[in-house]
């Protein structure tokens, strides 16, 4: 089987952030894992008792991976063995997000965010919905 090259001449990035990776060159296993809990409130409280991730079963639950039963069929051609690429401009990579540059044999990734929000209840009908942002 014919190896391919990718060369790229540049590349701009502003931002990476979170246990993201920038990856030159090849490699053989990426695993990447990104956990965030995100709590948004009306008032600016902290208990001090938050965080712990073990609390929430949406970080240990298995992911659901299904067989791929479909029969298919593909032909490949690689005439050129370079894959060029003149200019990559990217803004931010966050959150276990990856940019590799190369050829992978096996690519995992993973995210898992609770989002919570804490809102002050609705007024009712007839309160007067102007004290609300007053709070």
């Amino acid at each position: 089987m014919l190896q391919r090259t990718s060369c790229v001449d540049t590349i701009n990035i502003k931002i990476v952030s979170f246990s993201s990776t920038v990856q030159i060159g090849d490699s053989c296993i990426i695993n990447g894992l990104s956990r965030a809990l995100a709590v948004q409130r009306e008032s600016e409280v902290f208990y001090g008792n938050e965080g712990n991730l073990s609390s929430y079963q949406v970080y240990s639950e298995p992911i659901p991976f299904l067989p791929i039963n479909e029969s298919y069929t593909y032909s490949r051609q690689n005439p050129n063995p370079l894959i060029k690429v003149g200019r990559i401009d990217i803004t931010g990579i966050s959150s276990a997000s990856l940019l590799h540059v190369g050829s992978s044999n096996h690519v995992s990734m993973e995210a898992r965010i609770k989002h919570i929000r804490q809102l002050y209840p609705s007024p009712r009908n007839g309160e007067n919905e102007g004290e609300q942002g007053q709070r």
